[in-house]
């Protein structure tokens, strides 16, 4: 029997860390003094109905954990988009949640990372064409950056057309060489248009990991990439 994606280990084994839900919000609280950087989870989309809310999904959970051990808040979001017409009233949750963590009081709210996967990579584009000054990078993991063959999008929600905004804050992203072949066009099309408009952009490579390699690839390499993309988002954050 194949196992649920929720139920998927996690590539590393972080320690447990207390989790407090506040609404469509879950943080992972640093044990330290003082307000700390914020890094927000953006997970995938879209999504079935009936999957399990991706806060609860190990994969999820153990990226807040990591984050916390780091040192700094991690805030794992909730959003539904079950059909592409939602997209809209989706972003606009997502950029609530954001000022919802940035709002609490443990929480830097001068030093924040949006860290987008796979389809929520999408959500990335009002980001990149508008990045507020307390936004200090943006973390992208096997992202689709330009929508699957027959898939109708606004383009509002089209990272590779939001960079001619121009060079906006620091970019970290993550490419799993074994991807499936839409995710890669996307990455294919995205780096080179970074690169003519003046774009920051560490690439960190999974030479062998698939779509998910951070659940389906327990391999030295994929843990080796997780936690590269943990040191740079940090970096970004100025916590080394």
């Amino acid at each position: 029997m194949t196992t649920p994606v929720a139920e998927r280990p996690f590539v590393l084994a972080t320690p447990a860390a207390p989790v407090e839900r506040h609404g469509t919000v879950d943080l992972y609280v640093p044990a330290r003094t003082g307000p700390a950087p914020a890094v927000v989870v953006v997970h995938g989309a879209p999504l079935p109905p009936d999957v399990p809310d991706p806060r609860d999904w190990l994969l999820y959970r153990g990226y807040g954990a990591l984050l916390a051990e780091s040192g700094v808040v991690g805030a794992l979001i909730s959003y539904q988009v079950t059909e592409l017409s939602a997209m809209p009233a989706s972003a606009d949750d997502i950029a609530a949640m954001v000022e919802q963590v940035r709002a609490d009081p443990r929480v830097d709210p001068d030093r924040v990372v949006l860290w987008f996967f796979s389809g929520g990579s999408l959500f990335a584009a009002d980001w990149l064409r508008d990045a507020p000054p307390w936004l200090r990078g943006i973390a992208l993991t096997y992202p689709l950056l330009v929508p699957f063959p027959g898939w109708d999008v606004d383009a509002r929600f089209l990272p590779v057309d939001a960079l001619a905004a121009g060079p906006g804050v620091p970019l970290v992203l993550t490419r799993a060489g074994r991807d499936i072949p839409p995710v890669l066009a996307g990455i294919d099309a995205f780096l080179p248009a970074a690169a003519s408009h003046g774009w920051q952009v560490q690439v960190i490579e999974v030479p062998d990991g698939q779509h998910s390699f951070d659940i389906l690839d327990h391999t030295a390499q994929s843990s080796e990439a997780v936690l590269a993309a943990r040191d740079a988002v940090l970096a970004l954050l100025d916590t080394q």
